[in-house]
């Protein structure tokens, strides 16, 4: 990532601390600490100012630190928030923002009760959250990558898939040729479910062996460079009849219809309700037990929420999942996955693999 995009992003960040009437943010997220710094420790915590940003961790990071960001790193020797709040003390900062859902009430109380009481701790939920939604150029070019090594794994894995294998040992796999093909891990745990087991959305693997006549779901991510990707394909051991045939034919059309709704402006409501009405038509919508989709990029579920309830207008360069599903307990399940940029006048698939059902 070009680390001048790093500075456009802190700010564009710190243009609205004057409305919020704040002198700097400190921000302790993962995501959002990347995000803004570039900085990839698990110990750091930014304290953003209006043409500044100064990088706090331990002597672990220092090398790693000036490696991955222009900030300025302050290297502590004791409990970061100690310098933290002796930093802000020493710059006469009087207000800072921080994020409650990326804060422990611990933290809190420690900065808090470090301050005086001319610098009040703001909450400003949500700001960097919002200001990631909109992919740059670089940004998409780094989910397209992670997208590509999902799907080639996918490919490598799936032709080991035989009756007799066990879910957790195909998951495995999976997550193998993920990091062998270049992914840092998995961006989630990989779901692989086989027969009434892939009615579960969200099922962990388990010993289970998968059977002829099996549906199977599989659910994976790879996370690469910092971004994730997200792709659901569906296998099948055997001849499909009639009813998985069905099953399938109507979340593919389902999922055609969501993909081509997708476009700036139309609002992720909508999107979902289009999913919606093509299982309505095959009796399945109450079998579409979730949302169509969600937000992803550094995280593996990001802003917006594709949703029925989500009333999201779309920008072009969010990244997207479309995934509706209909899952039939004590049968099995379908669900088709894309990861997706929105366009101003469509989308770009970001999955390259092919969406028909795969016979083993």
């Amino acid at each position: 990532m070009p680390v001048n995009e790093f500075a456009a992003r802190r700010d564009c960040f710190s243009n609205g601390f004057g409305r919020l009437r704040i002198d700097a943010a400190l921000i302790s997220g993962g995501a959002n600490l990347r995000y803004l710094s570039g900085f990839t420790g698990s110990n750091g915590m930014l304290l953003v100012l209006p043409g500044e940003a100064i990088l706090f961790t331990d002597p672990r990071y220092q090398i790693q630190a000036a490696q991955e960001t222009t900030c300025r790193v302050h290297v502590a020797t004791g409990p970061l928030l100690a310098e933290v709040a002796a930093a802000i003390r020493r710059l006469g900062l009087r207000g800072i923002g921080y994020d409650p859902a990326h804060t422990t009430c611990e933290a809190f109380e420690a900065l808090h009760s470090r301050l005086p009481a001319r610098c009040p701790l703001q909450s400003i939920a949500g700001r960097v959250e919002q200001l990631r939604r909109v992919k740059s150029e670089e940004e998409i070019a780094l989910m397209r990558s992670a997208a590509a090594t999902n799907s080639r794994a996918f490919e490598q894995a799936t032709a080991k898939v035989r009756p007799g294998m066990r879910e957790m040992d195909l998951a495995a796999e999976l997550e193998y040729r993920m990091r062998r093909l270049g992914a840092e891990k998995a961006a989630f745990e990989t779901i692989v479910a086989g027969g009434a087991r892939s009615a579960l959305p969200h099922a962990n693997p388990t010993a289970a062996r998968l059977e002829a006549g099996d549906l199977v779901v599989v659910d994976m991510g790879a996370q690469q460079a910092g971004y994730a990707s997200d792709m659901t394909r569906m296998l099948f051991l055997g001849s499909p009849g009639a009813k998985v045939k069905r099953l399938y034919r109507a979340v593919r059309e389902a999922q055609s219809a969501a993909l081509a709704a997708v476009r700036a402006g139309v609002t992720t409501a909508h999107v979902d309700g289009v999913a919606r009405r093509v299982l309505r038509g095959f009796g399945l919508e109450k079998a579409f037990v979730h949302s169509t989709g969600h937000g992803l990029g550094l995280e593996i579920h990001e802003v917006p929420r594709v949703g029925k309830r989500d009333r999201t207008r779309l920008e072009a360069g969010m990244a997207i999942t479309i995934e509706p599903g209909a899952y039939l307990e004590g049968f099995g399940g379908v669900r088709i996955e894309d990861t997706v940029v929105v366009t101003a006048r469509g989308c770009e698939i970001l999955t390259p693999t092919g969406k028909d059902l795969r016979i083993v």
